[in-house]
């Protein structure tokens, strides 16, 4: 199973030599992981993962999303339903099942995240199999049960620089008051993420609202306070160190209602038996209130659309959201970001990431958006397109419009921590790649590679996120 130290390069010697050098120049540059999922309570508790499959299987839905594809159930896969049941919970037994599906993921970017986690971290070189899965889950437990593999040396080994996590403001944040009081110089923040409170089709909507206002003390079935409240969190959210919020909302649909209007669209959201149609023009006109408040405290806005969300209605209602069934739909962005775009589009001094799950957007309308308004830029290949290929498509369709600055660098947008390092790897191995051929092309010199290099690998994500 060695690594090859040639992978993801071009198969062409000339080119395949020109990314190696530039390769070498980033490869142990400090990560920035400005946007992900893992647990703040990994960093603030430092105790050791409790076994193989609970880091690596378990919160992964890249792994069982594939498993479930083949019919294995994800009660046997250590994911209790909505009832709290379970088929399987031995994690060995889990562990055994992973491996006899292991086949699955070859040619997919989760085995090579996964391989390279095997003998980067633990130095295991067997590719993964029914026959050796035993020995090399027990020998990843051995290590795990070493000072070396804590959550915090792990941190200090990935060479981690900064470290964001990803909280709802329903979230009391007491295990980033943990980190940051404890003396570590680890930097790990939170990220504002306001689903919860935003679309009125989230489940507990209401209750949601409610926990809200005993958290900020403001009117949150007001208008007036509920925009304060968020005010309040995001400034909560600040104070412990972050730097961005996020969205996540179906549509990269926008709105900008007069104050009256607002008013009175909140409280028919608020109410009973509220129409998809007022909770899709709600969703829109908070991403522009979330627009103005990122311009007032200097907060980086994310918004991450083009996801039809629990798209398996069964999977949701028996095990719930975020198991697999969120799939990539058809995205609009011109017509769809024209009304924030009109308030504070032109404002330099305002960060907006756009993401998309549909690459037919790249370079008819995301490119051109970002080639243009000082305002955008333009996030890393997401979800299903963080992979050798989709790095290359994107790199392909944007750069020739938007240029490379014009791109927030790379974010890995993970639970997997392990898998961190691997991700920031393949980036910039692809990265070099692109570079490689641009220069083997002599559309650029090799000179001008090396500082895009580090650029697409460190220092776009550091100032793009205002680290």
């Amino acid at each position: 199973m060695h690594l090859h130290p040639d992978r993801l390069f071009p198969i062409d010697g000339a080119t395949r030599h020109i990314a190696k050098r530039l390769y070498e120049s980033v490869e142990k540059l400090p990560i920035i992981s400005p946007h992900g999922h893992t647990e703040a309570a990994w960093f603030a508790l430092n105790e050791p993962f409790e076994n193989a499959t609970s880091l690596l299987i378990i919160p992964d839905h890249y792994v069982f999303r594939m498993l479930y594809s083949q019919g294995v159930p994800l009660t046997e896969l250590g994911i209790k339903d909505n009832q709290g049941k379970l088929k399987e919970s031995d994690p060995k037994k889990i562990w055994r099942t992973f491996a006899e599906y292991f086949y699955l993921f070859q040619g997919t970017p989760s085995r090579i995240w996964f391989e390279d986690a095997l003998e980067g971290i633990f130095g295991i070189t067997e590719r993964l199999n029914l026959e050796n899965c035993d020995a090399v889950y027990e020998e990843i437990q051995r290590q795990l049960e070493q000072p070396e593999c804590l959550p915090r040396s792990l941190f200090d080994q990935f060479n981690i620089e900064f470290l964001a996590t990803t909280e709802s403001p329903l979230d009391p944040l007491a295990h980033h008051d943990t980190i940051r009081s404890s003396g570590w110089s680890g930097r790990v923040v939170t990220t504002y993420r306001p689903d919860s409170i935003i679309d009125p089709e989230f489940e507990d909507f209401q209750n949601n609202l409610k926990q809200f206002a005993d958290i900020t003390g403001e009117d949150t079935f007001s208008y007036a306070g509920y925009l304060n409240a968020h005010r309040k969190q995001r400034e909560a959210f600040r104070a412990r160190g972050a730097t961005a919020t996020d969205h996540g909302h179906p549509t990269a649909g926008t709105a900008n209602l007069r104050p009256d209007e607002a008013a009175a669209l909140f409280k028919r959201v608020t109410g009973n038996n509220v129409l998809s149609s007022d909770a899709e023009l709600f969703r829109r006109h908070m991403l522009t209130e979330m627009a103005k408040m990122s311009l007032q405290d200097g907060m980086v806005m994310q918004i991450h659309p083009g996801s039809y969300r629990n798209h398996n209605h069964w999977l949701f209602d028996q095990y719930g959201r975020d198991k697999g069934a969120d799939i990539p739909m058809q995205t609009d962005y011109v017509s769809a970001l024209k009304p924030m775009l009109d308030l504070v589009g032109n404002e330099a001094s305002l960060t907006i990431i756009l993401f998309t799950l549909d690459e037919t957007a790249y370079s008819r309308e995301l490119a051109p958006l970002a080639g243009h308004y000082p305002s955008l830029k333009l996030g890393a290949p997401w979800w299903f397109f963080d992979s050798p290929e989709g790095i290359l498509r994107y790199k392909r369709s944007v750069v020739e419009t938007a240029g490379f600055y014009n791109i927030a660098g790379f974010n890995d947008d993970t639970r997997a921590f392990l898998s961190i390092p691997a991700r920031h790897d393949m980036s910039r191995r692809m990265d070099c790649r692109f570079l490689a051929e641009l220069v083997a092309e002599h559309r650029l010199d090799e000179s001008e590679a090396y500082e895009l290099a580090k650029q697409l690998a460190y220092q776009l994500a550091k100032d793009s996120y205002k680290i």
